[in-house]
């Protein structure tokens, strides 16, 4: 009993890890927004150069992901309603490390704990549980990207209304100047990197458990 309860707690902790692992991509790659100031025409619609641009980019990701940082958009004008979006955004990219910073060490210990025969991780139907978790959770996001290649505007909204229940400050106004250096193609562009990391994670174990159940079977 005791052994299926940890493996349950491992194919849970390997969910938590992958989705947080796979957020935080585009938050902590910085260079991933970067490659896409020329790309996307950001200086042409803000009218500021490639390395204002980034040093704008730079003071929201500071305040975003490090302690102690004070909000700042560099060149861009910001109001209240807007900054207020930007404290949101930082509790929840805040719970995010800690959701990885916590699953990664509960995937390492129950790894260690296996291996060293302290405890053992069951396998139901000759699969491991990462088997069962990939799938899980290789579907649910397949189904998340074909509703938001169907229509991302609304997808979008209805993330923040998921995210951001009762508050619509994530609107910005024409006052909020650093939404023209972070336009909906730049949200797309991130989800398509999460969903990627997603299905590259998920394939590899799915394909790793039945290979293993294979050999299980010779």
């Amino acid at each position: 009993m005791k052994n299926r309860l940890l493996t349950t707690l491992f194919a849970i902790a390997l969910i938590v890890f992958i989705i947080t692992f796979s957020i935080g991509l585009p938050i902590y790659c910085r260079f991933f927004y970067y490659l896409q100031i020329k790309p996307l025409g950001l200086e042409k619609i803000t009218g500021y150069d490639y390395a204002t641009i980034k040093s704008a980019y730079d003071e929201v990701l500071n305040y975003l992901t490090l302690p102690g940082q004070e909000f700042g958009t560099g060149v861009f004008t910001y109001t209240e309603a807007g900054k207020a979006h930007f404290v949101d955004c930082k509790a929840l990219f805040n719970l995010n490390i800690i959701a990885l910073i916590i699953s990664s060490i509960t995937l390492i210990t129950l790894l260690i704990l296996n291996k060293k025969k302290v405890i053992t991780l069951v396998e139901t139907g000759g699969f491991p549980a990462s088997f069962y978790s990939s799938v899980a959770l290789l579907s649910l996001f397949l189904i998340i990207g074909i509703l938001v290649a169907i229509d991302f505007d609304s997808a979008f909204k209805v993330f923040h209304q998921i995210f951001f229940p009762g508050k619509d400050n994530w609107i910005f106004s024409s006052k909020d100047q650093i939404i023209y250096a972070l336009p909906s193609q730049f949200f797309l562009n991130c989800g398509i990197l999460i969903i990627s990391s997603i299905t590259i994670f998920t394939s590899t174990f799915i394909t790793l458990g039945i290979i293993k159940k294979v050999k299980n079977k010779k």
